[in-house]
Protein backbone atom coordinates (compact mmCIF):
# COMPACT_ATOMS: atom_id res chain seq x y z
CA UNK A 1 0.00 0.00 0.00
CA UNK A 2 1.46 3.21 -1.20
CA UNK A 3 2.20 5.72 2.07
CA UNK A 4 -0.86 8.43 1.29
CA UNK A 5 -3.50 5.73 1.51
CA UNK A 6 -2.09 4.36 4.46
CA UNK A 7 -1.35 7.29 6.57
CA UNK A 8 -5.25 8.47 4.90
CA UNK A 9 -6.47 4.86 6.29
CA UNK A 10 -4.78 5.71 9.80
CA UNK A 11 -6.06 9.40 10.37
CA UNK A 12 -9.43 8.31 9.48
CA UNK A 13 -9.37 5.67 12.11
CA UNK A 14 -7.69 7.69 14.72
CA UNK A 15 -10.60 10.39 14.25
CA UNK A 16 -13.17 7.58 14.71
CA UNK A 17 -12.34 6.55 17.62
CA UNK A 18 -11.30 9.34 19.34
CA UNK A 19 -15.16 10.39 18.34
CA UNK A 20 -17.08 7.47 20.62
CA UNK A 21 -14.96 8.05 23.55
CA UNK A 22 -16.28 10.29 25.95
CA UNK A 23 -14.75 12.31 28.60
CA UNK A 24 -16.33 10.36 31.83
CA UNK A 25 -14.85 6.79 30.44
CA UNK A 26 -11.60 8.05 30.55
CA UNK A 27 -11.94 9.89 33.94
CA UNK A 28 -12.11 13.59 32.23
CA UNK A 29 -14.80 16.12 33.18
CA UNK A 30 -17.33 16.59 30.43
CA UNK A 31 -17.67 20.18 30.77
CA UNK A 32 -20.38 23.31 29.40
CA UNK A 33 -19.43 24.15 26.11
CA UNK A 34 -17.74 20.77 24.64
CA UNK A 35 -18.88 20.63 20.75
CA UNK A 36 -16.64 18.33 19.72
CA UNK A 37 -17.59 14.65 19.54
CA UNK A 38 -16.23 12.55 21.50
CA UNK A 39 -12.71 13.66 23.13
CA UNK A 40 -10.45 16.80 21.68
CA UNK A 41 -7.05 16.10 20.56
CA UNK A 42 -5.54 17.51 23.19
CA UNK A 43 -7.78 15.45 25.69
CA UNK A 44 -5.95 12.14 23.79
CA UNK A 45 -2.39 13.76 24.00
CA UNK A 46 -2.88 14.50 27.62
CA UNK A 47 -3.87 10.89 28.28
CA UNK A 48 -1.19 9.68 26.44
CA UNK A 49 1.40 11.74 27.83
CA UNK A 50 2.53 13.53 24.16
CA UNK A 51 2.14 16.88 22.76
CA UNK A 52 -0.83 17.91 21.29
CA UNK A 53 1.34 18.91 18.27
CA UNK A 54 2.60 15.40 17.86
CA UNK A 55 -1.00 14.09 18.19
CA UNK A 56 -2.76 16.49 16.12
CA UNK A 57 -0.10 15.61 13.42
CA UNK A 58 -0.55 12.22 13.99
CA UNK A 59 -4.20 12.12 13.30
CA UNK A 60 -3.43 14.04 10.52
CA UNK A 61 -1.54 12.02 8.30
CA UNK A 62 0.89 13.66 8.66
CA UNK A 63 4.37 11.29 7.70
CA UNK A 64 6.14 11.87 11.12
CA UNK A 65 8.58 9.59 13.36
CA UNK A 66 6.45 6.93 15.64
CA UNK A 67 8.13 4.65 18.18
CA UNK A 68 6.56 1.47 19.53
CA UNK A 69 5.96 3.16 23.24
CA UNK A 70 4.73 6.02 22.17
CA UNK A 71 1.80 4.42 19.96
CA UNK A 72 1.08 2.32 22.72
CA UNK A 73 0.03 5.30 24.66
CA UNK A 74 -1.89 6.48 22.19
CA UNK A 75 -3.84 2.88 22.28
CA UNK A 76 -4.24 3.02 25.65
CA UNK A 77 -5.59 6.55 25.60
CA UNK A 78 -8.03 5.46 22.73
CA UNK A 79 -8.93 2.25 24.21
CA UNK A 80 -8.38 -0.10 21.58
CA UNK A 81 -8.79 -3.83 21.70
CA UNK A 82 -6.36 -6.15 20.13
CA UNK A 83 -7.31 -6.38 16.63
CA UNK A 84 -7.58 -2.15 16.73
CA UNK A 85 -4.03 -1.84 17.71
CA UNK A 86 -3.00 -4.49 15.39
CA UNK A 87 -4.54 -2.74 12.21
CA UNK A 88 -2.75 0.56 14.18
CA UNK A 89 0.24 -0.48 14.20
CA UNK A 90 0.22 -2.12 10.61
CA UNK A 91 -0.45 1.29 9.37
CA UNK A 92 1.44 3.58 11.33
CA UNK A 93 4.96 1.62 10.53
CA UNK A 94 5.66 1.31 6.55
CA UNK A 95 8.48 -1.53 7.33
CA UNK A 96 5.89 -3.74 8.98
CA UNK A 97 4.91 -4.66 5.62
CA UNK A 98 7.80 -6.12 5.18
CA UNK A 99 6.46 -8.84 7.90
CA UNK A 100 4.14 -10.39 5.23
CA UNK A 101 4.46 -11.42 1.68
CA UNK A 102 3.14 -8.87 -1.10
CA UNK A 103 2.58 -12.25 -3.30
CA UNK A 104 1.08 -15.41 -1.97
CA UNK A 105 0.17 -18.81 -3.86
CA UNK A 106 -3.84 -18.85 -4.17
CA UNK A 107 -5.44 -20.39 -1.23
CA UNK A 108 -5.65 -23.74 -2.07
CA UNK A 109 -8.71 -25.89 -0.54
CA UNK A 110 -7.86 -29.04 0.94
CA UNK A 111 -9.05 -32.21 1.36
CA UNK A 112 -9.57 -31.78 4.93
CA UNK A 113 -11.34 -28.30 4.61
CA UNK A 114 -13.70 -29.99 1.95
CA UNK A 115 -14.70 -32.77 4.61
CA UNK A 116 -15.34 -29.84 6.60
CA UNK A 117 -17.73 -27.97 4.39
CA UNK A 118 -19.19 -31.45 3.21
CA UNK A 119 -19.89 -32.23 7.70
CA UNK A 120 -21.71 -28.71 8.19
CA UNK A 121 -24.08 -29.78 5.81
CA UNK A 122 -27.55 -27.79 7.36
CA UNK A 123 -24.75 -24.92 8.09
CA UNK A 124 -23.99 -22.44 4.82
CA UNK A 125 -19.77 -22.01 4.95
CA UNK A 126 -17.84 -20.18 2.55
CA UNK A 127 -14.30 -19.78 2.92
CA UNK A 128 -12.28 -16.49 1.65
CA UNK A 129 -8.89 -15.78 0.84
CA UNK A 130 -7.09 -13.09 2.52
CA UNK A 131 -8.49 -10.72 0.09
CA UNK A 132 -11.72 -11.85 1.00
CA UNK A 133 -12.38 -14.23 -2.46
CA UNK A 134 -14.19 -16.84 -2.13
CA UNK A 135 -12.05 -19.57 -2.31
CA UNK A 136 -15.11 -22.72 -0.93
CA UNK A 137 -18.03 -22.95 0.06
CA UNK A 138 -20.80 -25.86 0.43
CA UNK A 139 -24.21 -27.09 -1.14
CA UNK A 140 -25.86 -25.38 2.06
CA UNK A 141 -24.22 -21.81 1.06
CA UNK A 142 -24.90 -22.43 -2.66
CA UNK A 143 -28.96 -23.07 -1.66
CA UNK A 144 -29.05 -19.80 0.85
CA UNK A 145 -26.60 -17.72 -1.42
CA UNK A 146 -25.43 -17.99 -4.79
CA UNK A 147 -24.22 -20.55 -7.20
CA UNK A 148 -20.73 -19.03 -6.88
CA UNK A 149 -19.46 -21.69 -9.45
CA UNK A 150 -21.05 -19.69 -12.18
CA UNK A 151 -19.66 -16.70 -11.29
CA UNK A 152 -15.85 -15.56 -12.99
CA UNK A 153 -13.44 -15.74 -10.18
CA UNK A 154 -12.44 -12.04 -10.07
CA UNK A 155 -16.07 -11.44 -9.54
CA UNK A 156 -15.94 -13.69 -6.38
CA UNK A 157 -15.06 -11.05 -4.05
CA UNK A 158 -17.15 -11.17 -0.57
CA UNK A 159 -17.14 -7.58 0.28
CA UNK A 160 -18.01 -6.68 -3.68
CA UNK A 161 -20.72 -9.24 -3.59
CA UNK A 162 -22.35 -7.88 -0.61
CA UNK A 163 -22.92 -4.59 -2.45
CA UNK A 164 -23.10 -5.43 -5.82
CA UNK A 165 -25.44 -8.52 -6.01
CA UNK A 166 -29.39 -7.27 -5.48
CA UNK A 167 -30.22 -10.71 -4.42
CA UNK A 168 -27.88 -10.55 -1.20
CA UNK A 169 -29.28 -7.03 -0.56
CA UNK A 170 -32.42 -8.29 -0.35
CA UNK A 171 -31.49 -11.16 1.34
CA UNK A 172 -30.45 -9.83 4.76
CA UNK A 173 -33.16 -8.41 6.95
CA UNK A 174 -30.52 -6.52 8.53
CA UNK A 175 -28.10 -5.89 5.88
CA UNK A 176 -25.98 -3.42 7.43
CA UNK A 177 -25.22 -5.99 10.18
CA UNK A 178 -24.54 -8.76 7.78
CA UNK A 179 -22.14 -6.53 5.77
CA UNK A 180 -20.40 -4.52 8.72
CA UNK A 181 -19.17 -8.17 10.51
CA UNK A 182 -17.36 -8.89 6.89
CA UNK A 183 -16.06 -5.34 6.27
CA UNK A 184 -14.63 -5.58 10.12
CA UNK A 185 -12.15 -8.62 9.26
CA UNK A 186 -11.07 -7.23 5.86
CA UNK A 187 -9.67 -3.95 8.00
CA UNK A 188 -7.73 -6.30 10.01
CA UNK A 189 -6.57 -7.63 6.71
CA UNK A 190 -5.52 -4.37 5.55
CA UNK A 191 -3.64 -3.74 8.58
CA UNK A 192 -1.77 -6.85 8.25
CA UNK A 193 -0.48 -6.84 4.67
CA UNK A 194 -0.37 -2.57 4.05
CA UNK A 195 2.52 -4.16 1.88
CA UNK A 196 -0.05 -5.68 -0.78
CA UNK A 197 -0.85 -2.57 -3.05
CA UNK A 198 -4.26 -4.47 -4.36
CA UNK A 199 -5.76 -2.78 -0.63
CA UNK A 200 -6.11 0.07 -2.16
CA UNK A 201 -6.92 -0.33 -5.50
CA UNK A 202 -9.99 -2.11 -4.37
CA UNK A 203 -11.13 0.34 -1.40
CA UNK A 204 -10.84 2.77 -4.30
CA UNK A 205 -12.86 1.10 -6.59
CA UNK A 206 -15.38 -0.02 -4.05
CA UNK A 207 -15.69 4.01 -3.10
CA UNK A 208 -16.12 4.86 -6.24
CA UNK A 209 -18.89 2.09 -7.57
CA UNK A 210 -20.67 2.07 -4.01
CA UNK A 211 -21.73 4.94 -2.01
CA UNK A 212 -22.53 2.83 0.98
CA UNK A 213 -19.61 1.02 1.23
CA UNK A 214 -17.73 4.41 1.80
CA UNK A 215 -19.99 5.57 4.90
CA UNK A 216 -20.12 1.68 5.94
CA UNK A 217 -16.13 1.69 5.69
CA UNK A 218 -15.54 5.00 7.51
CA UNK A 219 -17.89 3.52 10.57
CA UNK A 220 -16.65 -0.02 10.53
CA UNK A 221 -15.30 -1.68 13.87
CA UNK A 222 -12.12 -3.89 13.68
CA UNK A 223 -12.33 -7.46 14.95
CA UNK A 224 -10.71 -10.97 13.29
CA UNK A 225 -13.70 -12.76 14.62
CA UNK A 226 -17.11 -10.91 14.95
CA UNK A 227 -20.35 -12.96 15.55
CA UNK A 228 -23.52 -11.74 14.09
CA UNK A 229 -26.81 -12.77 14.50
CA UNK A 230 -28.61 -12.53 10.98
CA UNK A 231 -32.09 -13.03 9.62
CA UNK A 232 -33.11 -13.98 6.19
CA UNK A 233 -35.68 -13.53 3.92
CA UNK A 234 -35.05 -16.07 1.33
CA UNK A 235 -36.95 -16.12 -1.88
CA UNK A 236 -38.22 -19.74 -1.29
CA UNK A 237 -37.59 -20.47 2.55
CA UNK A 238 -39.15 -17.44 3.87
CA UNK A 239 -37.28 -16.25 6.99
CA UNK A 240 -34.33 -17.65 8.58
CA UNK A 241 -31.98 -17.13 11.40
CA UNK A 242 -28.58 -17.76 11.50
CA UNK A 243 -25.90 -17.05 14.00
CA UNK A 244 -22.40 -16.25 11.73
CA UNK A 245 -19.34 -17.20 13.17
CA UNK A 246 -15.96 -16.48 11.84
CA UNK A 247 -13.32 -18.79 12.32
CA UNK A 248 -9.55 -18.77 10.72
CA UNK A 249 -8.12 -21.28 9.55
CA UNK A 250 -4.32 -21.54 10.30
CA UNK A 251 -1.87 -22.87 7.96
CA UNK A 252 0.12 -21.36 5.68
CA UNK A 253 -2.85 -19.76 3.36
CA UNK A 254 -4.50 -17.09 5.17
CA UNK A 255 -8.01 -18.42 5.27
CA UNK A 256 -10.90 -17.79 6.89
CA UNK A 257 -14.36 -19.83 7.78
CA UNK A 258 -17.78 -17.93 7.70
CA UNK A 259 -20.51 -20.55 9.56
CA UNK A 260 -24.14 -19.91 9.48
CA UNK A 261 -25.41 -22.18 12.24
CA UNK A 262 -29.58 -22.46 12.13
CA UNK A 263 -30.47 -20.94 15.53
CA UNK A 264 -32.42 -23.68 17.63
CA UNK A 265 -36.17 -22.99 17.41
CA UNK A 266 -36.53 -21.13 14.76
CA UNK A 267 -37.47 -23.57 11.79
CA UNK A 268 -34.35 -22.47 9.90
CA UNK A 269 -32.36 -25.77 9.94
CA UNK A 270 -35.72 -27.53 8.33
CA UNK A 271 -35.88 -25.34 5.55
CA UNK A 272 -32.60 -25.71 4.43
CA UNK A 273 -33.13 -29.32 4.73
CA UNK A 274 -36.25 -28.78 1.92
CA UNK A 275 -34.21 -26.73 -0.07
CA UNK A 276 -31.46 -29.20 -0.12
CA UNK A 277 -33.62 -32.07 -0.94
Amino acid sequence: MNRDIRLEALSDFLKTKRSKIQPQMVGLPVGSRRRTAGLRREEVAQLAGVSTTWYTWLEQGRDIKVSISVLDAVADALQLNLDERKYVYGLAFEEGGSFFPKEEEEGMITPALEKILKELRYCPSIITDRRSFIVGWNEAAKQVFLDFEKLPLEKRNLIELVFSRKELRALAVNWEDFVKGFISIFRTYLGQYMADEWYGKFIEEMKKNYPDFNKMWNESEISSAPEVLIEFRHSKAGKMIYNLTSLQVHGANDLRCSVYTPVDGTGTEEKIKHLMK
